[in-house]
């Protein structure tokens, strides 16, 4: 199967600092690709590459076969390209409807319906509706999203994602900060999208990544140094001893 999102030689440079080096990996509708490392790996820099956020240095990204390299990050949003941070970013005084719909008319702004509302706009309505459903919070629709519980935050703000009717999910930490239970709906939730999706989930809960992840990439200092399904990546030596500090 042809790859959704394709990356070839990605590298960034900061300076003398080679913050991603050569970094090649594909992503595919159905599967959940986890990016894994320590603190300084490389993997934000990398997902920031890959939503546009910063420039690449080296390398290729190809969006079902067309070159995005240069594109603007809001290109890449509109084309397909949706994802999430690590720190929360809501828009907490508003509902939690208000902000799928946000999202959907930043992806499909109207600049010439100067005579209509915005919060009157059908298809950005109908986007945040379908968000919602997909991410389980239609029944937290009309509350404001700042009294939402932290896990549902995160829910939402994956829906936002959503709401851009994206092709490929970037998810920075989506688990960072959450309980069991909320960790429990957040991977159910990822189960359902990868149906429709293709997802690079970048994530430091390595049980809820072996559990979920159907391939696992390890960085270290902004190198691959594996890839593979989460049984072989659990038995590879190299990474037990960058990883995990263990030695044979």
């Amino acid at each position: 199967m042809s790859a959704l999102l394709a990356v070839n030689s990605l590298t960034r440079r900061f300076g003398g600092l080679v913050a991603v080096s050569a970094v090649t990996l594909d992503l595919h509708r159905g599967e959940v690709h986890a990016v894994i490392g320590t603190n300084g790996a490389g993997k934000s820099t990398l997902i920031n590459m890959l939503s546009g956020e910063i420039a690449a240095s080296e390398g290729r990204i190809t969006l079902e076969g067309d070159d995005i390299t240069t594109r603007a990050q809001s290109r890449r949003a509109r084309e397909g390209v949706g994802r999430s941070y690590q720190r929360t970013t809501i828009f907490p005084e508003f509902t939690v409807h208000e902000n799928c719909r946000l999202s959907a008319q930043a992806a499909a702004p109207r600049p010439w319906a100067i005579w209509q509302a915005s919060s009157r706009c059908a298809a950005s309505n109908a986007a945040a509706d379908e968000a919602l459903s997909a991410a389980g919070l239609e029944a937290d629709a009309h509350r404001i999203a700042g009294t939402l519980s932290h896990g549902a935050k995160r829910q939402l703000e994956v829906a936002m994602c959503l709401a851009t009717r994206p092709r490929v999910l970037l998810l920075d930490e989506p688990l960072a900060g959450m309980g069991a239970e909320e960790t429990e709906r957040m991977l159910a939730l990822l189960t359902r999208l990868k149906t429709s999706h293709a997802i690079l989930l970048v994530e430091h809960d390595m049980d809820a990544v072996f559990r979920i992840a159907d391939r696992i990439t390890v960085m270290v200092n902004g190198t691959v140094i594996a890839t593979g399904d989460p049984a072989s990546i659990r038995n590879n030596a190299d990474v037990r001893t960058a990883y995990l500090g263990e030695e044979d």
